[in-house]
């Protein structure tokens, strides 16, 4: 069904009358973006922090007269009258709206990953069709394209992959395509999960992928462990993704912004032979290998 949406910009010290003020008049959700360029990166656990201006968008069905909302928040809020915006938004499935603009892409020289129903015109091509659903993974975020890039020049055919943090599984699942033998995929979001087990099974790979819904249930090591997360996370799991990895396994870090990858490559030094191996937009992927001890 369509909806009314009213934008209002405010401090971010502000914002918590807004929210309940608006719930209390029947919105149905309520959103909180950036108003101006502040990014908020990797924040520490238990932290919630806010933008100093921030946008808040709230929706509320058609029912609501949108004009006495926007109104009685002003009155509420303290706002002059105009100052909250109203929009119509027409009925759509918000969640894959996005997907319109989702085209095949190659990375290296095989791996194209590809939307549902579109293919690359070379015959070569390694194709990996994809629909992340609400998980995070396509390829379009430099992270997800540097270990993509990494896979198709590393695999060999063969070997047993780990894709701790998968998202979408996009990673797992490239690996296969590219020759892996089997891989493991594992996420703490149950919705990261529900797509991987959708994409293995719409690629035919679903008897050479296990889907753990417990990182305690990952079990045995694996010749490629894989982690694009955060630089925070992974300083922490360096023991226990160190210890999935075989002797002379290959590790395989990203989601990371330059100033970082020093530190999380110190975490994993008492392990790997790992440094930088290539670079994006700022962001770096660690690559290395566990001595054989």
């Amino acid at each position: 069904m369509p909806f009314h949406q009213l934008v209002i910009e405010l401090p971010g010290r502000e914002l918590a009358p807004a929210e309940d003020a608006c719930r209390r008049l029947g919105a149905m959700a309520v959103t909180l973006a950036d108003a101006g360029d502040e990014p908020l990166l990797e924040p520490a656990p238990g932290e919630t922090p806010l933008w100093q201006s921030v946008r808040l968008r709230a929706i509320f069905p058609v029912s609501i007269e949108p004009k006495i909302a926007a109104a009685t928040l002003e009155a509420v809020l303290g706002l002059p009258p105009g100052a909250i915006g109203i929009e119509f938004l027409a009925d759509r499935a918000w969640e894959r709206e996005w997907l319109k603009d989702f085209r095949p892409m190659r990375f290296g020289r095989q791996l194209w990953v590809c939307p549902a129903g579109q293919r690359p015109a070379t015959r070569a091509a390694v194709v990996l069709e994809l629909d992340p659903g609400l998980a995070f993974g396509t390829g379009t975020h430099p992270t997800t394209a540097l270990c993509l890039e990494w896979l198709d020049g590393a695999i060999r055919g063969g070997e047993h992959v780990l894709d701790y943090g998968c998202g979408s599984g996009i990673l797992a699942l490239a690996a296969l395509k590219l020759g892996a033998g089997c891989a493991t995929a594992f996420d703490i979001d149950p919705q990261a999960l529900r797509a991987t087990r959708e994409n293995a099974a719409k690629n035919g790979l679903a008897d050479r992928i296990f889907i753990p819904v417990s990182a305690a249930d990952i079990a045995g090591r694996f010749d490629v462990v894989l982690a694009n997360i955060l630089s925070g996370p992974l300083i922490g799991l360096a023991p226990e993704l160190s210890a999935r990895a075989e002797p002379g396994g290959q590790l395989v870090l990203a989601g990371l912004l330059s100033p970082q990858a020093g530190e999380v490559a110190q975490a994993y030094r008492p392990w790997f032979d790992i440094g930088p191996a290539a670079e994006r937009e700022g962001w770096i992927l660690l690559a290395g290998r566990r001595r054989v001890e």
